[in-house]
């Protein structure tokens, strides 16, 4: 929850700079949530698969609980880049070839 607010923060930073959010810097915030959709610009964020999460966390905790032998694997649970108004296409380099 604490990384919205610091994405959104950074593009209060980037205005009072002078320069604008996505002509001059692209900010991505972590963990999304409905209100990033109507933030000025729309926030592009990573979105974390929170009740896969949830559910595998419980079923661990229960197995646990019930007595059965848990493995310490990992998890990996894989993220989704929602794109919106906050990011753009790097500008062209000079001299790029």
């Amino acid at each position: 929850m604490r990384e919205r607010p610091l994405a959104l923060g950074a593009v209060r930073a980037v205005r009072r700079a002078g320069l604008g959010v996505p002509r001059d810097v692209s900010v991505v915030g972590y963990d999304d949530s409905a209100l990033m959709n109507s933030t000025d610009p729309a926030l592009t964020t990573v979105r974390q698969p929170i009740e896969p999460m949830g559910r595998a966390a419980v079923d661990l905790l229960a197995r646990q609980i019930s007595g059965v032998d848990v493995p310490a694997d990992e998890l990996l649970f894989e993220p989704e880049l929602v794109v919106r108004a906050s990011t753009a296409a790097a500008p062209a380099r000079v001299g790029a070839r």
